[in-house]
């Protein structure tokens, strides 16, 4: 500690206990960032290398989560309390880097902390984002998305001094290339490589995130996903994309030749895994490159075709991108002939017009590209890869059967465990060990304890605690008020309408009239205590942002945050039942929502979630699930068993031969279900309308009676039985401590470096 102390003063030029906690934060990220370096691998001590390409990386704020793989997180914690200071307030100086949305660009950072963890040689490749996503603000009950400028407050960034020429509609702009350092759990450092422009201008983004988007050299890498529902949004996405997978080619062609390469054995040098369809055109550039450098024609599509692996993240057919042949003559000319090429192989030799590249419409299908020119296709949960397999890219399976294979996702425990439920953390390593950490099927050890009382009340007493912690934080940093005491049910995650926000929404409505018809029926004061005596205090906290051009996202958010606002006005029932939205959901809240969580609502509809991440994440700090059959809740439902999980609603198949028949009809249950019909019209009630905007209310309503397409209504009263029961159950403290800890013992099998092993043995082959 004594070392520690004398770098940190080194670094600040004054004592701790004098030193601010901005000082403190700044002096701690240098030191981290000396050491991080030092576990950098020498380049070219190892022959292949893992390029993993994705449009996103939501690696969350990086000072405890490195300390604590640099093993020094308890040093500088007793040093800071000897001091006075609480590391939880310095970790509050730090700015969360703004590069992903959701699970894709989460999933891509655990990957890269298991990458590292398991010593693997590898990388990612990326955008440096300026302003992210958005960052997300409520004004007047509805979603106002603003400019998130986290990029010059962060101060993790390495700069490079490199950056390669890319040419794109007709102009040549030259990147500059900076570096994020992830470490590993007592092991490497390996890179985050983002690529981006100097002459961006933060400056043009004006009314919110409006900006020109057709002058690139200032735009380019501003925004995370720009709003594309115009032609002009599209190609700036085409733009980005392109961008990111020729600076990405040309860097991997650089390092594999600095390493020996000859470029026609690039295959025993470089693998890049393309994580969903962003960086699709690294086939067809890289095949360029390659024939710009003496390679031929059908040499340089072997070798792509044995570099390439491509992810399916999703099931959802408008997620699969496909762009106009015309936008890529406009802005990526050079790419154009390569791709008709690779379409009129596949044209030569299949008769199948749904696995070409170029359909007839002229549009080019990324994702039929990816599978027809990489070496491997995998899907990201068991249900989700056969889905893949059976139906929705069944013609391409029946060609490439040995392509098909399976990486049910992973998170990292470094992350999701001892960094943001440190407590318990510490007290399941100091039942079992800590083997747990990079073994993580030891946790299993934990089921001996499943009858023990005192661990059973220590771990409920874990959870009260950060309940309470997050009831603070809610409070401080969000100005909610939120009871500890309560049941607190969460539901935070992207929001689509195929997770099912406006379900959860529906049994909020339900369960508010319910609780207000028996307060009406209690006719007097002296009776109304008593009418809600015997009810479950519950706290059901949304948490989501709604892309810019979603706009029936935006409408499920209105309705949300207008119910809440009706609740609060109840001042007998807001004492039993809250509805809260919170602002501006990242990984920094993830942190204190996560473990203060007792259900977990995963309730997508059956077949539309390819995995999901964040089941395992509640899982893992001992949250119950409460979900349909989908995704990865699938396989947590085998680990589990019955009786430690609620599962509710149509099976995968059942949805799937819907659609394909096309017989759902939506105003059926509209008008035969009275609680659903209540609940429904409630939309569009005086009492939301008086606070809400019509306009937005009446479409919500709508939507869901005329059309409905994720199916919310027939799920609706098994959900709501299932839900209901979870809350009865949640009343025996020692029968749901028992649920608890057997969630948390089984989910060893969702760490991320038990995926990473299973990509690395079945398709990468690195050192």
């Amino acid at each position: 500690m004594e070392l520690l102390e004398e770098r940190l003063v080194s670094e600040m030029g004054k004592s701790v206990r004098e030193a601010t906690n901005e000082e403190i934060y700044s002096g701690l990220l240098h030191i981290v960032q000396t050491e991080a370096a030092k576990k950098l691998p020498f380049e070219g001590s190892k022959k292949k290398k893992v390029y993993y390409l994705s449009a996103e990386f939501l690696i969350g704020k990086l000072l405890s989560n490195n300390l604590i793989n640099l093993g020094m997180f308890d040093e500088v914690r007793d040093l800071l309390e000897k001091n006075g200071k609480e590391i939880t307030q310095i970790e509050e100086i730090e700015e969360e880097p703004s590069l992903g949305n959701g699970g894709l660009g989460r999933l891509a950072s655990c990957f890269l902390d298991s990458i590292a963890t398991l010593n693997l040689s590898g990388c990612g490749v990326g955008l440096n984002y300026h302003l992210g996503l958005f960052r997300q603000d409520f004004v007047s009950l509805q979603q106002k998305a603003q400019p998130n400028p986290w990029l010059n407050k962060s101060g993790w960034e390495v700069k490079t001094g490199k950056g390669y020429d890319v040419t794109m509609g007709g102009k040549t702009y030259h990147s500059t290339l900076c570096d994020l350092y992830v470490t590993g759990y007592q092991s490497e450092t390996i890179p985050l490589h983002l690529f981006d422009l100097d002459t961006v201008d933060e400056s043009i983004v004006h009314d919110g995130i409006t900006f020109d988007k057709k002058d690139i050299a200032k735009n380019l890498t501003l925004f995370l996903y720009p709003d594309d529902s115009d032609d002009d949004g599209r190609k700036l996405r085409i733009y980005q994309q392109y961008f990111m997978v020729s600076n990405g080619a040309q860097m991997i062609l650089d390092e594999c030749v600095a390493r020996g390469c000859n470029l026609h054995d690039l295959p025993d040098y470089a693998v890049f895994q393309i994580n969903d369809t962003h960086p699709s055109m690294i086939i067809p550039e890289m095949i360029r490159l390659l024939e710009e450098r003496g390679i031929g024609e059908d040499e340089a599509v072997d070798i792509v075709s044995k570099c390439a692996a491509y992810t399916n993240h999703t099931i959802l057919a408008e997620a699969l991108e496909k762009w106009p042949i015309s936008y890529l003559k406009e802005i990526v000319p050079q790419l154009v002939p390569i791709i008709e090429m690779l379409d009129d192989r596949v044209r030569r030799k299949f008769d199948d017009p749904s696995v070409v590249i170029i359909d007839k419409n002229d549009t080019v299908h990324m994702a039929h590209m990816d599978i027809h020119y990489g070496k491997s296709v995998n899907g990201v949960a068991k249900l989700h890869t056969e889905i893949l397999k059976d139906t929705e890219l069944h013609s391409f399976y029946q060609i490439y059967p040995d392509k098909f294979n399976n990486k049910t996702n992973g998170i990292t425990f470094r992350r999701w465990l001892l960094s943001c439920d440190p407590e318990l953390g510490k007290y399941i390593a100091g039942k079992i060990g800590d083997g747990f950490i990079c073994e993580s099927e030891k946790l299993e050890d934990l089921l001996k304890y499943a009858d023990d009382e005192q661990v059973l009340e220590d771990l409920m007493q874990i959870k009260d605690r950060n309940k309470v912690r997050l009831a603070k934080y809610l409070l401080d940093v969000k100005g909610i008020t939120v009871d500890p005491d309560s049941i607190f049910d969460i539901q935070a995650k992207r929001l689509h309408e195929y997770k099912r926000q406006q379900m959860n929404l529906l049994w909020c409505i339900h369960h508010y009239l319910d609780l207000r018809r028996k307060v009406q029926a209690a006719g007097n004061a002296a009776d109304t205590a008593s009418a809600l005596s015997g009810e479950p205090k519950v706290t059901v906290l949304f948490a989501a942002k709604a892309a810019p051009a979603y706009v029936i996202a935006q409408d499920i958010i209105h309705a949300i945050l207008c119910l809440q606002h009706v609740i609060e006005q109840d001042p007998v029932i807001s004492k039993v039942f809250r509805v809260v939205m919170v602002d501006n959901y990242n990984i920094t809240a993830a942190e204190k929502l996560i473990p203060a969580c007792d259900i977990s609502e995963q309730i997508s509809l059956a077949s539309k979630e390819a995995s999901g991440t964040g089941n395992m994440k509640y899982m893992l700090n001992g949250a119950v699930t409460l979900g349909t059959e989908d995704g990865a809740n699938v396989e947590i439902h085998q680990l589990v068993g019955d009786d430690n999980i609620y599962i509710f609603g149509m099976r995968s198949q059942e949805v799937i031969d819907h659609y394909a028949k096309g017989d759902y009809v939506s105003r059926t249950y509209y008008e035969q279900d009275p609680v659903l019909h209540e609940a429904v019209d409630f939309l569009t009630s005086d009492e939301m309308l008086g606070c809400g905007c019509s306009e937005r209310l009446d479409r919500l309503k709508n939507e869901l009676v005329s059309k409905d397409w994720f199916m919310t209504f027939p799920d609706f009263e098994e959900y709501s039985k299932a839900r209901e029961q979870a809350y009865r159950d949640y009343a025996d403290r020692k029968a749901w401590a028992r649920k608890c800890l057997v969630n948390i013992a089984k989910a060893g099998y969702f760490s991320s470096d038990r995926t990473i092993r299973e990509y690395n043995r079945d398709i990468w082959q690195v050192e």
